[in-house]
């Protein structure tokens, strides 16, 4: 595999994990704000579908390609800039992993609540706030490793 495609293969998962991560934030926080829970069960639906499938893939990929990118660049790879990706990669995963648990128990909080024609109950709101709090430090690590990725300071 050329270094040329091993790096678009790195931008790549680096825009989807950036970009899924945006837009999953988005679609249900808006979701939230509607305070329906058809609509919020269905939207978490898919959120966790698009976080299967595109963010953990990505996220998969993401250290392989960077091995070998490093690997052939000659760059150590616990050291410097590329360490402190490592750290702050290992962050999102600690934040991310549990997020799509949440994601999954408030689409079926929702869907109970959708079923049974009632109000979203207070577990929901607990997850809900708990889930915004971890999209936080997963979000700004994820802007730090591609700040990194682009800048390669000297460290």
């Amino acid at each position: 595999m050329t270094v040329d495609l091993l790096l678009y293969l790195h931008v790549i998962g680096a825009t989807v994990l950036f970009g899924t991560g945006a837009g999953i934030a988005f679609f249900m926080v808006m979701s939230h704000q509607s305070r329906e829970p058809a609509l919020i069960a269905h939207v978490a639906g898919i959120v966790v579908v698009a976080d299967l499938v595109f963010t953990a893939t990505a996220a998969i990929l993401q250290p392989i390609t960077g091995y070998f990118l490093a690997r052939a660049a000659g760059w150590p790879v616990f050291e410097g800039w590329l360490g402190l990706s490592l750290v702050l990669y290992v962050i999102v995963g600690a934040f991310w992993l549990p997020v799509v648990l949440f994601q999954m128990r408030m689409r079926d909080l929702a869907r109970q609540a959708s079923d049974a024609g009632e109000a979203l109950p207070a577990a929901y709101f607990r997850l809900y706030r708990i889930w915004f709090a971890f999209g936080f430090p997963a979000f700004f690590s994820v802007l730090g490793i591609l700040w990194l990725m682009l800048m390669k300071p000297a460290l």
